[in-house]
């Protein structure tokens, strides 16, 4: 677990991780979201220009707002925050890319921040303490707390000064941006008209899984102990045993054992082939013999199944509105800092 955002980047940058298919995801058995801001129909189709190369070396001071200096700690430590939420570093290839983007949203950072201070905004120390409060509820213990305060290096006196910033920068964007926003039920209905492929639901089934797992590298005497293992809980459900209960005591898939193996809905792309192939020749409440993947083995039961369809406007119209008033959110508050921008002066320095 890590702090909540360390209160510097307003927006959010996205990179692309890959993720390898396991059959311990537990995909939604709702109906598929509105799309993120990554989708095809929130990009501009007019090709953008490559980044300006930005230093392997940086210096001190990266910009300088209305005066205000950028420092290189406090570039560095956006970055750190970017990286925590993506869980990996910056690839190489996006590096000029990511870095100008993050500075940029560091400039419209400091340029609310000073904007806060024109309007003499204050927050009550009460409020303060709430939210401060509320982030400590993230963490286990005290410790754990300390520990991603070092993690992060920072201190809770940095925190508090940090979460006062972004409760005044938010205050402005309540009052600027968020009265601006309005989203309508022609407009989400106009957004399922004319999306209706992003509404494609394939066939999927619901089912359970026992999971008794050997390593990827595990040679042939550890495969035989987890396959002797298996085949006695095999039997064990063959013989009429509660399979929701044997999942949760053999089962060693951490993600589903403790809600008695349930995945919930997949489809056949969710999951690696050999599992997929197995839980899609099943009816409900069949069950499978052990099914082998690069995880162990799987026993599978098949609990209900879903035909492929058009999913209806009434099962996705939250989804859809939620998307479109932060796409909104997005756009405004991107003019609203551009205004300031144009009034502002801004030095780039690398």
């Amino acid at each position: 677990m890590t702090l909540k955002k360390r209160w510097m980047i307003v927006g959010v940058l996205l990179i692309g991780l890959a993720c390898r298919k396991t059959p311990t995801q537990s995909p939604s058995a709702t109906a598929p979201s509105a799309p993120s801001k990554g989708s095809p129909q929130a990009q501009s189709t007019a090709p953008v220009p490559a980044p300006k190369p930005v230093p392997a070396t940086l210096p001190d001071i990266l910009a300088r707002v209305n005066g205000e200096a950028i420092s290189k700690a406090e570039f560095e430590n956006a970055i750190r925050s970017l990286e925590a939420q993506a869980g990996q570093g910056v690839p190489f290839e996006k590096r000029d890319e990511v870095y100008r983007q993050v500075l940029d949203q560091l400039v419209g950072y400091k340029l609310l921040v000073q904007e806060t201070r024109n309007r003499k905004l204050t927050i009550a120390e009460a409020e303060l303490d709430a939210q401060i409060g509320q982030i400590r509820k993230q963490f286990p213990s005290e410790d754990a707390f300390t520990k991603a305060l070092a993690d992060q290096r920072t201190t809770v006196e940095k925190l508090r000064q940090d979460a006062r910033t972004q409760m005044l920068v938010s205050k402005i964007i309540e009052t600027d941006v968020a009265p601006k926003v309005q989203v309508t039920e022609q407009d989400v209905q106009t957004f399922y008209d004319q999306n209706r492929e992003k509404f494609n639901q394939p066939e999927a089934v619901q089912a359970r899984h026992i999971l008794i797992r050997f390593l990827p590298n595990a040679d042939s005497a550890a495969k035989s102990r987890a396959r002797a293992t298996a085949d006695a809980v095999l039997k064990k459900a063959l013989a009429g045993w509660d399979f929701a209960a044997l999942a949760k005591e053999n089962s060693q898939d951490t993600g589903s054992a403790a809600n008695g193996g349930d995945l919930g809905f997949f489809t056949r792309d969710q999951m690696v082939p050999p599992f997929a192939a197995a839980a899609f020749t099943l009816k409900p409440g069949q069950m499978s013999g052990l099914v082998e993947t690069e995880y162990g083995y799987h026993i599978i039961r098949v609990t209900d199944r879903r035909a492929a369809r058009v999913v209806p406007l009434a099962e996705v119209r939250k989804d859809i509105s939620q998307f479109l008033t932060q796409q909104q959110q997005q756009q405004k508050a991107e003019a609203f800092v551009n205004g300031l921008k144009a009034k502002a002066k801004v030095e780039i320095l690398i």
